[in-house]
């Protein structure tokens, strides 16, 4: 399969419909500038990232999934040479600092705590789209985007 980037593609992996919604209302509040696509776990994730010619310019990514949670879906995506400079930011109610270093030592290049309000939710998203969004050059590979 030929890859191509598509600007501004954010893919949400969370099972949770409400967050979901929640982020999706958020993002709209601040304009930013993006095509949000959802998924509900880990093995939608990659079924959309093996079955799609766009890569997405970031990946927010829950840890507790069902069927592949966040941290095995991290190290698939990591570890595959067409995916492995997509950022991926984990977004999740997890605090454990177990996990914060397991989503590190994989690659993460984020690590967000889902925010316990909704204004807060819009601050953070505002940082996100100021920063992968608006800010940050992403790398892509000439010969495989």
């Amino acid at each position: 399969m030929s890859y191509k980037k598509k600007t501004n593609l954010v893919i949400f992996a969370d099972d949770d419909a409400d967050d979901r919604l929640l982020l999706q209302e958020a993002f709209e509040e601040n304009d930013i500038k993006c095509q949000l696509e959802f998924v509900e776990d880990g093995v939608e994730l990659l079924g959309y990232l093996q079955n799609n010619a766009t890569i997405p310019s970031l990946i927010l990514l829950d840890i507790n999934m069902p069927r592949k949670d966040g941290t095995q879906i991290l190290k698939e995506i990591k570890s595959n040479v067409h995916w492995k400079h997509i950022p991926v930011v984990m977004f999740t109610t997890s605090q454990s600092p177990e996990d914060i270093r397991k989503c590190y030592d994989l690659g993460a290049n984020s690590f967000i705590v889902k925010p316990s309000s909704f204004e807060n939710l819009i601050n953070v998203t505002n940082t996100i789209g100021q920063y992968w969004i608006e800010t940050v050059s992403l790398y892509a590979e000439p010969n495989v985007y």
